[in-house]
């Protein structure tokens, strides 16, 4: 069984999910993947302590404390190269970016292969079901390009500003909205 909570923040409404020991997923609104990641099973309750670490993890990432994952256990539902991917997405310290390329150079050396497609791991970020926390908006593209983002590119712009993120040299793609 899953259980979940409704969360107001500053990037939009949020759900917040569990399997009663573990987050398994936030989503923004009705974000990209939305249907794809999201167990359709979910029944509101906000009195776990897990749902509740979980609300008070992002009551201090809003409040701009740079909350850290101790005590908040993440259980991702995805296959083993997903995995790997959203592994990698919880290093990018917190203000910090990397890109599609890096994490895709870094999951080819860590599952032993020569190389590794980063639109394959574009697609892995893209279907992270717990964003915020699993901090998938820190990558861009090689060209500093704020490519791609299940939330919608804007969200992905607050969250960075808010990180203290210095958005001068980032691109906006033409369907993206203004820095």
């Amino acid at each position: 069984m899953y259980y979940g909570t409704s969360y107001k923040s500053p990037v939009g409404d949020i759900f917040l999910a569990s399997d009663e020991n573990n987050i398994i997923g936030l989503w923004i609104g009705r974000q990209k993947y939305i249907d794809k990641t999201m167990p359709k099973d979910i029944r509101e309750n906000d009195k776990l302590p897990i749902i509740r670490a979980g609300v008070q993890w992002l009551d201090d990432y809003f409040a701009g404390k740079n909350p850290k994952l101790s005590g908040l256990s993440l259980a991702p539902i995805g296959s083993q190269f997903r995995q790997e991917v959203w592994k990698l997405l919880l290093e990018i310290p917190y203000g910090e970016l990397t890109t599609y390329g890096s994490i895709s150079k870094e999951v080819a050396r860590r599952m032993g292969k020569e190389r590794m497609s980063a639109q394959a791991v574009g697609g892995a970020i893209g279907h992270n079901p717990i964003s915020i926390i699993i901090p998938c908006h820190r990558v861009v593209g090689t060209n500093k390009s704020l490519t791609g983002y299940a939330g919608g590119i804007e969200k992905k712009i607050k969250l960075l500003k808010h990180e203290g993120v210095d958005m001068s040299d980032l691109i906006i793609p033409k369907t993206g909205t203004a820095l």
